[in-house]
């Protein structure tokens, strides 16, 4: 009778606290709908990994009207290039991505600009099946209730742009010593160009595999530019 009794008591019990944290978390993103994350994972792994170092670990968060359209428009172009048009994911590209991974030992990533953003404002760096599920379910959430200018403006406040350096603000100032709304084109693309690897990937001074990236990065800013759904989201 005691065992019987115990199993629906604790199921009630996880239950409850189920729907607790269910609840905690969807008010979480509604209110990141507005306000900035005090502080994420890889922002507190950052901060340890620089303990004892001579670096600093920098972050600014800055509004979206304060950041330069070249920015915006370089990381698009670096990252995500039909961003304003999916829903979240890029099939296509996800697909290609795991047909390469099948046959090579290089692996390649197909995450777009709302999965970078669920992945660095609610969970942690690293590959697993549950970190990836959970992915899917705050990108679907963020792209519902936050919308794009949103999730454009979080990702360039809380991306790392530099090893211990997070956000454009930081970078700008950090690199170019100026604020990210006055960053020009080139500048922008340099910062871009570091994201698939801010630690190895220097910009000031730049990495030879950086400038090669910010290059590429510039004719893909002259190509997506005149696009109405790109210019729309960036003003």
């Amino acid at each position: 009778m005691k065992l019987k009794g115990i199993v629906p008591r604790t199921w009630r019990l996880f239950k409850r606290i189920f729907l607790i944290l269910f609840v905690a978390q969807l008010l979480y993103i509604i209110l990141l709908r507005w306000v900035n994350p005090p502080i994420t994972l890889t922002m507190i792994s950052s901060w340890f990994s620089l303990w004892g170092t001579d670096k600093s670990f920098k972050r600014d968060y800055v509004n979206f009207d304060e950041m330069s359209q070249h920015v915006k428009l370089a990381v698009i172009s670096s990252e995500d290039q039909l961003f304003p048009d999916h829903d979240g994911f890029d099939f296509k590209s996800i697909e290609k991505a795991m047909k390469h991974n099948q046959k090579s030992k290089k692996i390649r990533g197909a995450s777009t600009i709302s999965q970078q953003v669920a992945k660095n404002v609610f969970l942690w760096q690293g590959r697993s099946y549950i970190r990836k599920g959970l992915e899917v379910y705050f990108t679907f959430m963020i792209e519902k209730i936050w919308g794009k200018k949103r999730i454009l403006e979080m990702y360039l406040n809380v991306a790392e742009m530099g090893e211990g350096v997070f956000g454009v603000e930081a970078a700008a100032q950090a690199n170019y010593h100026k604020p990210a709304a006055a960053l020009n084109r080139e500048e922008a693309a340099m910062i871009a160009a570091c994201l698939p690897n801010p630690v190895r990937y220097t910009v000031n001074p730049p990495a030879r595999i950086t400038a090669i990236r910010q290059r590429k990065i510039l004719v893909q800013m002259r190509n997506l530019a005149p696009d109405p759904d790109v210019a729309a989201l960036i003003k």
